[in-house]
C-alpha cells in the first residue's frame, strides 16, 4: 500500500515537472516572438523617422548653398553629443571601459566609418551626381547585400519568403524611386559609384552594429560611434565655419536632420536590428522612401503615377510578410 502511494505520488511529482517543462518551453518560445515584433516596430519607427528627415533635407538642399558633407559632419556630431550626454545621465557611458577593450573600440570605430559616415555621405554624394531616385533605389541594394552576407557567413540559401520580400522590397522601391522608367535612373561615373558605397555602407551598418548594441546599448552604441565619425569628419570639413545665408528654416531643417533624423531614428533602428536581425531590419527600412514620397506629395503637392502608387503597394505587402 505504501509502495503504491509512493509510486502515485511519484508519478504526480514527474506529471508536475512535465506541465512545468512544457509551460517554461512555452513561454521561451513566446519571447523571441514578441522580441521580434518590437524589433520591427523600432525598425518602422526609424525607417520613418529617416523618410521625414530626408525630406527636409530635399528642402534644406534645394533651398540653400550648402555641402553635404558639412551638414554630414554636424549631423553626427550633433547626434553623436545628444546621445552621449542621455547615456551618461543614466550611467551607462562607456567610456572607459571602451578604451580598455581593443576588440570593442575596433568593432565600434569599423562601425562609426563603415556603417554611419560612408552610408550617409555616400548617399549625399550620389544625390549629388545622379538625382535622389537613382540615390535611393542604389542605397537599397543594401537588402541584397546583407542577404547574401549572411547566407555567405551561414553557408546556407536564403528561405523562399526572404527571398520573395528582398526581390519585392527592391521592386518597390525601384518603382517609387524612377516610376517605372528605365530612363529614370541617370546614371554616371561618379553617380554609380557613390550610390554603390552607399549601399554597401548601409549594409555595413546594419551588419556592424550587433556587437556594439549588445554589448554595450543601443544608445551608448549609436552616440559613440556618431560622436567619433563626427569629431573626425568635423577637422576635414571645418565645420566652424558655418555657411552664409542660413535662417531660422535652415535651423528647423537642420534640427530635425540632427534630432529626429539621426538620434531618434539610428537609436530605433538599432534596437531593432539587435532584435530582429539584420535581413528584416534592411526590409523594413524600405519603409524610408515610403515616408519620403507621401510625405513629399502632403507637403510638397507631388503627384504620383500609377507605378509608384504599386510600389508604395509592394513595400507595405513586404513589411506585411516581414512582420
Amino acid at each position: 500500500m505504501l509502495k503504491r502511494n509512493r509510486d502515485g505520488k511519484n508519478q504526480m511529482n514527474i506529471k508536475e515537472s512535465n506541465h512545468a517543462t512544457e509551460k517554461q518551453a512555452s513561454n521561451s518560445t513566446e519571447v523571441p516572438s514578441s522580441s521580434a515584433r518590437l524589433g520591427a516596430l523600432c525598425c518602422m519607427i526609424g525607417a520613418t523617422s529617416w523618410g521625414f528627415s530626408g525630406t527636409c533635407g530635399e528642402a534644406l538642399f534645394s533651398s540653400y548653398p550648402i555641402d553635404a558633407a558639412w551638414v554630414t559632419a554636424l549631423r553626427m556630431l550633433g547626434a553623436g553629443t545628444i546621445l552621449l550626454l542621455a547615456a551618461a545621465a543614466k550611467g551607462k557611458l562607456p567610456v572607459r571601459a571602451l578604451v580598455q577593450d581593443k576588440k570593442a573600440m575596433a568593432q565600434m570605430v569599423l562601425f562609426s566609418f563603415l556603417g554611419l559616415v560612408l552610408s550617409q555621405y555616400a548617399y549625399l554624394n550620389a544625390i549629388k551626381w545622379t538625382n535622389s531616385g537613382t540615390a535611393t533605389v542604389l542605397q537599397n541594394l543594401s537588402i541584397i547585400f546583407v542577404a547574401v552576407f549572411v547566407c555567405a557567413a551561414e553557408r546556407t540559401l536564403p528561405t523562399k519568403r526572404t527571398f520573395f520580400c528582398i526581390c519585392l522590397a527592391f521592386f518597390g522601391v525601384w518603382l517609387i524611386a524612377t516610376g517605372g522608367r528605365l530612363d529614370g535612373m541617370e546614371l554616371t561615373a561618379k553617380g554609380l559609384f557613390w550610390g554603390i558605397m552607399g549601399g554597401v555602407g548601409a549594409a555595413a551598418y546594419f551588419l556592424l552594429s550587433k556587437n556594439p548594441v549588445k554589448q554595450w546599448g543601443s544608445i551608448p552604441a549609436t552616440g559613440t560611434g556618431m560622436f567619433i565619425g563626427g569629431v573626425l569628419l568635423s577637422g576635414a570639413v571645418r565645420i566652424w565655419e558655418v555657411p552664409a545665408g542660413l535662417d531660422g528654416h535652415a535651423a528647423f531643417y537642420l534640427g530635425v536632420l540632427v534630432i529626429l533624423g539621426s538620434a531618434v531614428a539610428y537609436t530605433l533602428f538599432l534596437k531593432g536590428v539587435s532584435l530582429t536581425g539584420p535581413v528584416r531590419a534592411s526590409v523594413l527600412a524600405c519603409l524610408e522612401p515610403l515616408t519620403a514620397a507621401c510625405l513629399s506629395a502632403v507637403w510638397l503637392n507631388s503627384v504620383f503615377t500609377p507605378a509608384e502608387l504599386i510600389g508604395f503597394v509592394c513595400i507595405l505587402a513586404t513589411v506585411l510578410i516581414m512582420k
